[in-house]
């Protein structure tokens, strides 16, 4: 079973990878985000920490046992403090990487997928290759990415020249990924581009 690591800048349409992947591959997908939000859920690990060291405020009901941390009340807490930040990551990104690592454990021994897929926005940088077998960088046109990026999320020329500039560059992704899965066109050539890479491993 190989194991792949799936980056790439924000509006490059790594969730339309990710889909194609499950409705065209035995394969199991793993999405950082989404672990992380459950350990961020009442009673998990990310959660106990968190409310730990940022305090029962960034809760939605401080004071009540098990409430729910209010995401809108962390983001504002650490968006414009980067100490606060780096708090924050250093908890929730350990305890990611280490669910994923032990996921993938779980996937292994089922023995009922012939590929795993992980994706992450730090995948480079939280040195996920330790775990993958190889990474893979999808990337998109920057004419394309800025368009897609007004259309679905209504961000404006500024915050996404801010979100660009907070990312690795092309050249930082291509020179750590084994591979490169173009997504600037519609979803036919992608899918061509990935049966290819991915016929190569059966």
């Amino acid at each position: 079973m190989y194991v792949f690591g799936i980056t790439g800048g924000v509006g490059a349409g790594k969730s339309t990878v990710l889909r194609l992947i499950k409705e065209n591959f035995n394969a199991s997908v793993i999405e950082a985000d989404e672990v992380g939000r459950m350990l961020m859920e009442p009673g998990n690990s990310a959660y106990l920490k968190i409310v730990e060291i940022f305090g029962e405020d960034i809760l939605d009901n401080p004071g009540e046992q098990g409430s729910p941390i209010n995401r809108a009340k962390l983001a504002g807490i650490v968006f414009n403090n980067k100490n606060k930040r780096m708090v924050l990551n250093g908890i929730v990104h350990p305890l990611v990487k280490k669910y994923i690592t032990e996921e993938i454990g779980r996937i292994r021994c089922a023995e009922k997928y012939d590929y795993v897929f992980v994706e992450a926005a730090l995948l480079i940088e939280d040195h996920y290759d330790i775990i993958c077998d190889e990474l893979w960088y999808i990337y998109a046109d920057e004419e394309t990415r800025r368009a897609r990026l007004k259309s679905s999320r209504g961000y404006s020329d500024e915050k996404i020249d801010s979100v660009f500039a907070s990312q690795l560059s092309d050249e930082q992704f291509r020179s750590h990924c084994s591979r490169v899965i173009d997504n600037s066109h519609d979803e036919q050539m992608t899918l061509g581009q990935l049966k290819e890479i991915i016929g190569y491993y059966d």
